[in-house]
């Protein structure tokens, strides 16, 4: 892989930036920590309540960086999505986040089904939301960017093949009924930590 030059960083920004800036009216400073924590390999945690354009933002990005795609894409034999989005619930289950294996009748033999987590971007939606085991499955692969599915462990990303393991988790600060909030250990797993405020009376 070449060398990547701070003007190369400072161009990329730049364009992101402006286009998103298109679709997402205000939020300037807010946009600006999600782009440098995502050039700088970080995941973010944005807090808002319902409606002030948290998953705008996401789907936004996705657009723009051309990753607004579903289906599996190998990639080293490993499959991989453009972008996924978790709805995180108390019944949600690590396995449905990482993946597990399960048994082929035709070859006889068990085989990896890949979780949500095997993408580009992942939007983790209300995380406190997810009891603390599950919440601290995809925190470990965060930390990581490994998950292990029986014995195998897979990349979440590859680098030098530009494949890249960025997530976005979602909360609502103000509802704490049904939710388990993330321990100060856990949130040291996101780079940047952003609130998303209302909309001023102009915007």
């Amino acid at each position: 892989m070449g060398s990547i030059t701070i003007d190369t960083v400072r161009e990329v920004y730049a364009s992101i930036a402006s286009n998103l800036k298109k679709v997402i009216v205000g939020l300037n400073a807010e946009l600006k920590y999600i782009l440098i924590s995502l050039l700088a390999n970080g995941h973010v945690l944005l807090e808002g309540v319902p409606g002030v354009a948290k998953t705008t933002i996401v789907r936004a990005l996705v657009k723009l960086l051309n990753l607004n795609w579903r289906e599996m894409r190998t990639l080293n034999n490993i499959p991989y999505t453009g972008w996924s989005r978790v709805q995180f619930t108390p019944d949600l289950m690590p396995s449905d986040i990482i993946g597990t294996l399960v048994f082929n009748p035709i070859i006889k033999d068990f085989e990896p089904r890949f979780g949500p987590v095997f993408t580009y971007i992942l939007l983790a939606d209300e995380i406190n939301r997810a009891i603390p085991r599950t919440q601290s499955a995809l925190l470990q692969a965060m930390q990581e960017r490994e998950v292990t599915i029986g014995s195998t462990i897979y990349k979440l990303e590859d680098r030098d093949n530009g494949k890249f393991f960025f997530v976005l988790a979602t909360q609502n600060p103000i509802e704490q009924e049904g939710t388990y909030p993330l321990p100060e250990a856990q949130l040291d797993r996101f780079l940047m930590r952003v609130l998303i405020p209302y909309p001023k009376t102009l915007e």
